[in-house]
C-alpha cells in the first residue's frame, strides 16, 4: 500500500516540530489517574472527546510526530515503515469501541476527531455525533445536495477535489468531491460548528492522543474552560495546552481508556465489520432462442466500475451433470462470459478468496441458474439482517456470515442483480483489555507493529489543520 493521505498531500518544507520525545507515568502514577478519570467521566453531564493520531497507532497506523513518526523519519532521512495491512483493511482500536459504548450509555455527547483514517465511522459511532474536521479518506459528498457515500475503498484524490463518481440520487447526479483537506484547505464549517458548540456546553473535553499543536483545531478544547469545563489531556508527549488541563496523563490511549471502562463497569463491544459485494448475471437469447449468452460479474456494491478492496480471486465451479467447466477469476473486474441452453438450469458456487486484512480466507456461495424464469426483486430490512450478522459473528466469534440484502432486475440489459452481506472481521476486545489492565507498567504495554500508513498530518496554520 502506497503512503496513501501522506503522500497525496502538497508538498511543504516546514511541518512543524517533529521527533517528539515520550513520557510514561509511573505504574503507580498511572493507576491514580485513571481512577480520577474515572470519576470526572462518572460525574460528568456533557462529555466531548478530541481525538488525533495517538488512537490509531495500536491498529497499525503510524502516528506523524512520535520518534517513529512518519514527518520525524522523513525529516531524519530514514526508510518509512512498510504496510503489512491494506489501510481499507484496518479495524478500530479498544478505544474507538469503548467511546462507541461510552455514545450508546449515554455518557459521550459528541467526537471530534482530526484523523482521517475512517475509523470512528467503522466502529459504528454515529455520524450525527461525530466532527471530522479533516475529512475522511473514505468518503465522497455531493456538493449540491450534501450526500455522503463512505466507502470501503480509499478515495483517490484529497484536497476537495472532484472524483470519477457522480451522485446516486437520479434527480441530482453531481460530480462527487473527497472531503480530505490539503494544508491551505480551511476547515469546514460544517464540520466545526458542531465541534465549537458541543466544547463550548462540554463540563469534561478529553484529548486523546494528540499532539494539540495546531490552529484552529487545537484551541477548540479551550472553549470547555471558558465556559466552567475541564480540559483532560492523554498522550505520550508534552503539549503546549498542559499547564491549561486539569488533568493529564502520559500513557498509552488503550490501556488508560481500558482502565477507565474497567472502573466504570462498561464493558467494550466487539467491532464486526460487515462488506458488500454484487453478484450480476447479464443474459440475452440467441437469435434462434436455443442459446443464452450470459456473463458472470462479482462487483461492488457501492459504483459501477469500483474495484472490491477485499476480494483477491473468484472460482467459479459447476453442480449440474453438464461438466461446464470451471473458472478462476484472478483479476479484477471479475467477469466470466459463457453460452448454454436456454432450458437448462443449473447451479454455480461461487469462492470468493478474501484479501489481507479480513478474519477468514474465504467464502463460498451457492447461485442457481434458470433463465427461463423471472425473479421478482425485493429489498429486505437492511437493519434487521444487519444485526442478526453481527450477533452470529459475536456469538460464534468468526465472520463468513452471510445474507442476501437485496436483488432487482435490469431489463435493458436483462440484468439480475444481486447484493451480499458478508461479515469480514470480528475483533473481541475483553482479552486485550485484560492484558493491558494486567500490564505492570506503561513500559510493559507492547505497541503492535505499524502496518498502514494513510494518516493525519500536523502543523501550524491560521487557515486549515493537520494532525
Amino acid at each position: 500500500m502506497s503512503l496513501g493521505y501522506a503522500e497525496k498531500l502538497s508538498y511543504i518544507e516546514d511541518v512543524g516540530n517533529v521527533g517528539m520525545s515520550e513520557f510514561f507515568d509511573s505504574s503507580h502514577v498511572l493507576r491514580e489517574k485513571i481512577e480520577r478519570l474515572a470519576i470526572m467521566i462518572k460525574k460528568s453531564k456533557h462529555l466531548v472527546v478530541f481525538t488525533g493520531a495517538g488512537i490509531s497507532t495500536s491498529c497499525g497506523i503510524p502516528d506523524f510526530r512520535g520518534p517513529k513518526g512518519i514527518w520525524t523519519l522523513q525529516r531524519e532521512g530514514k526508510a518509512l515503515p512498510g504496510a503489512s495491512l491494506p489501510f481499507h483493511r484496518a479495524v478500530p482500536s479498544l478505544t474507538h469501541m469503548a467511546l462507541v459504548e461510552l455514545e450508546k450509555a449515554g455518557i459521550l455527547k459528541f467526537v471530534i476527531s482530526q484523523n482521517v483514517d475512517g475509523l470512528h465511522l467503522r466502529s459504528g459511532l454515529p455520524r450525527e455525533k461525530l466532527s471530522e474536521l479533516h475529512g475522511n479518506s473514505f468518503m465522497e459528498t455531493c456538493p449540491l445536495c450534501g450526500a455522503e457515500y463512505f466507502r470501503d475503498f480509499e478515495v483517490e484524490t484529497i484536497g476537495l477535489k472532484e472524483t470519477s463518481r457522480r451522485c446516486s440520487d437520479a434527480k441530482c447526479r453531481t460530480r462527487l468531491k473527497d472531503t480530505v483537506l490539503d494544508w491551505e484547505d480551511a476547515l469546514p464549517r460544517k464540520e466545526m460548528a458542531p465541534a465549537e458548540k458541543h466544547c463550548k456546553q462540554a463540563d469534561i473535553v478529553l484529548c486523546l492522543g494528540t499532539s494539540l499543536q495546531i490552529t484552529p483545531a487545537c484551541n477548540l478544547p479551550l472553549r470547555a474552560i471558558r465556559g466552567g469545563g475541564k480540559v483532560v489531556i492523554v498522550n505520550l508527549q508534552k503539549t503546549p495546552k498542559d499547564k491549561k488541563a486539569s488533568l493529564v496523563i502520559h500513557g498509552f490511549v488503550d490501556k488508560v481508556i481500558a482502565g477507565v471502562m474497567d472502573k466504570l463497569n462498561l464493558q467494550i463491544p466487539p467491532f464486526v465489520r460487515i462488506d458488500f459485494f454484487q453478484i450480476i448475471l447479464v443474459h440475452a437469447l440467441s437469435n434462434d432462442k436455443r442459446f443464452v449468452n450470459w456473463s458472470l460479474q462479482v462487483a461492488s456494491s457501492h459504483v459501477q466500475k469500483a474495484a472490491l478492496p477485499f476480494i483477491e480471486s473468484v472460482e467459479v465451479s459447476f453442480t449440474d451433470k453438464e461438466n461446464y467447466k470451471a473458472a478462476i477469476l484472478d483479476k479484477q473486474p471479475f467477469q466470466l462470459k459463457r453460452r448454454t441452453a436456454y432450458d437448462k438450469a443449473f447451479e454455480m458456487v461461487l469462492k470468493l478468496n478474501f484479501g489481507d486484512g479480513c478474519g477468514c480466507p474465504s467464502l463460498e456461495i451457492d447461485v442457481p441458474v434458470d433463465f427461463k424464469f423471472t425473479t421478482d426483486g425485493f429489498n429486505l430490512d437492511k437493519d434487521v439482517i444487519f444485526q442478526k450478522l453481527r450477533d452470529k459473528a459475536i456469538r460464534k466469534s468468526k465472520c463468513g456470515q452471510n445474507a442476501v440484502v437485496e436483488r432487482k432486475t435490469i431489463l435493458t440489459p436483462r440484468s439480475d442483480v444481486t447484493t451480499y452481506a458478508v461479515v469480514t472481521n470480528v475483533i473481541q476486545y475483553n482479552k486485550t483489555c485484560k492484558e493491558a489492565l494486567d500490564s505492570v507498567s506503561n513500559g510493559d504495554v507492547k505497541k503492535r507493529k505499524a502496518s498502514v500508513t494513510g494518516k493525519r498530518s500536523s502543523r501550524k496554520r491560521s487557515k486549515g489543520s493537520k494532525v
